[in-house]
C-alpha cells in the first residue's frame, strides 16, 4: 500500500533554526495504483462505470458508498494522526487513510461503523462522543475521544482523485495512505477502539509502553507498510 512516511506524510514544522537555507520541499501525496483504484470502484454500483470515469477524470472526486467493500471512520485530523502512530508505532498498521475538510477518514472493515460506538460506549470513552452517519457534531459530554463520525451501510464519503491535482494540500481531499492492492487489509472496530483509547491518553508515555502487539523494529519506519501484520 502507498503511504507517505512519518517524516514526509504531513505538513513539515519549520526548522528553529533561522540559517536553514531552503526549506523542506512538500511531500508527494500517495497516487493510488490500478489494483487499489479496481478495490475502490467495486464499492460503486456499477464498478465498470466508475473505472471508466476515473480514466477520463483522474483527477476528479468521487463519491462511494461505504457498508459492503468498506467502512470509514471520520475523525478529527490531529487525533487521527495520533490515532495512525499509535496504529504503526504498537498496532498491526493502518488501511487506506485520506484527509479531507480537516478530518482523517480511515477505511475499515465493513461493519465497524456499527461496532465501534457500541465498543466505545461499553468502555466509558464514547458518551457523547461518537455519531453514526451524518450526525452533526457536538453536544452531550465532552471526552476525551472526540466526535468520531462512523459511516457504514446506507452511508457515502468522498474518495479523494486517483492521481493528485496541481494544488494546495489543503484544497480538497487527500489520500495518506493510498490502496494499491486488489484487497487491502482493513482494521476491524476493535482495532479502532484500540488506537482511540490509546490516541486519547494524554502525552506521551514515559515509562514501560505496553502493547498487545509484538515489540516492533525500532528502526523501521513508522508508516511502512511492508510492517503491517
Amino acid at each position: 500500500m502507498t503511504a507517505l512516511t512519518k517524516q514526509n506524510g504531513f505538513a513539515a514544522y519549520p526548522h528553529p533554526n533561522p540559517t536553514t537555507p531552503t526549506p523542506a520541499p512538500a511531500p508527494a501525496p500517495a497516487q493510488v495504483t490500478p489494483a487499489g483504484a479496481a478495490w475502490l470502484a467495486s464499492a460503486a454500483a456499477y464498478p465498470r462505470s466508475t473505472l471508466s470515469l476515473w480514466e477520463a477524470r483522474p483527477t476528479d472526486s468521487a463519491v462511494l458508498p461505504c457498508g459492503s467493500v468498506f467502512d470509514v471512520v471520520s475523525v478529527p485530523a490531529v487525533f487521527g494522526r495520533r490515532m495512525l502512530d499509535r496504529l504503526w508505532a504498537d498496532g498491526p498498521g493502518s488501511g487506506p487513510v485520506a484527509t479531507h475538510r480537516g478530518r482523517m477518514l480511515l477505511f475499515t472493515c465493513p461493519g465497524t461503523a456499527q461496532r465501534l460506538p457500541s465498543l466505545l460506549a461499553w468502555e466509558e470513552w464514547g458518551r457523547g462522543g461518537c455519531r453514526t452517519g451524518n450526525a452533526a457534531e457536538g453536544g452531550g459530554r465532552d471526552t476525551a475521544v472526540p466526535p468520531l463520525l462512523c459511516h457504514g451501510s446506507g452511508d457515502a464519503v468522498t474518495v479523494p482523485p486517483l492521481s493528485a491535482p496541481d494544488a494546495p494540500a489543503d484544497a480538497g481531499p487527500r489520500w495518506l495512505v493510498a490502496p494499491d492492492v486488489r484487497h487491502p487489509w482493513l482494521p476491524g472496530a476493535e482495532a479502532m477502539l484500540w488506537a482511540c483509547v490509546r490516541a486519547a491518553r494524554p502525552g506521551p508515555s514515559t515509562g514501560t509502553r505496553i502493547s498487545i502487539f509484538p515489540p516492533t523494529d525500532p528502526g523501521a519506519n513508522v508508516y511502512d507498510v511492508s510492517r503491517r501484520r
